[in-house]
């Protein structure tokens, strides 16, 4: 990224050739929808969670236990969008023929039951093709940071709308591949002083 602190990476800027479900270390953005400040508030250079704030922080800690192939490294809730450092660590491809999460979400489309957005593999006589019409390509279908990233959302947006029917997040998440050491802990420590420079924060409304 060129302006990291002022300018997160757009979607045409993704590496082309690189496969998201490849062993690195990615730097994740998620913004709320209009940067509405659903998560709480900043007081004394700390985050103060709202209920909402809680739940964002809650589903984050539960990505290592859901996802074994990704660690969670540092990451931080603030009142209006989430950073997270994750690291992929698989061995394999990791990809599935099938998947079925029972209590998980993708994008803010599907939210509304908390579900995955994957068409089940019927055991009819006419089987439905995983990943419904974009079939294989279907990112849900793969083990890499969109299948992890669109469950986050999708279960923070279920549990969120509980608290606060118009919760809603950015359509879209921003990542990065993280390069070398120098990188992540410049990365690192922007995640840790966060909220300590919220006053000067471009995502800050």
């Amino acid at each position: 990224m060129d302006k990291f602190q002022n300018k997160y990476r757009i979607p045409s800027a993704r590496l082309k050739n690189w496969d998201y479900g490849w062993n690195a270390a990615y730097f994740v953005t998620i913004c709320t929808a209009n940067r509405e400040c659903y998560f709480g508030d900043i007081k004394n250079d700390e985050i103060v969670w709202s209920e909402t704030g809680k739940l964002a922080n809650q589903f984050l800690m539960e990505i290592p236990q859901r996802y074994e192939y990704a660690d969670l490294d540092e990451f931080v809730v603030m009142p209006n969008h989430v950073h997270a450092i994750v690291i992929i660590k698989k061995t394999g491809n990791g990809r599935r023929n099938v998947i079925d999460d029972h209590d998980g979400g993708t994008d803010d489309r599907d939210a509304g039951d908390g579900r995955d957005a994957i068409n089940r593999v019927s055991t009819g006589p006419n089987p439905k093709k995983p990943g419904g019409i974009t079939g294989n390509k279907n990112p849900m279908l793969h083990d890499n940071i969109s299948r992890i990233f669109n469950w986050y959302k999708g279960r923070v947006t279920f549990e969120s709308r509980k608290i606060n029917a118009d919760f809603a997040w950015q359509s879209r998440f921003y990542d990065h591949i993280i390069r070398n050491d120098m990188e992540y802990q410049r990365i690192k420590n922007y995640i840790i002083n966060n909220p300590r420079n919220w006053n000067d924060d471009t995502l800050n409304p």
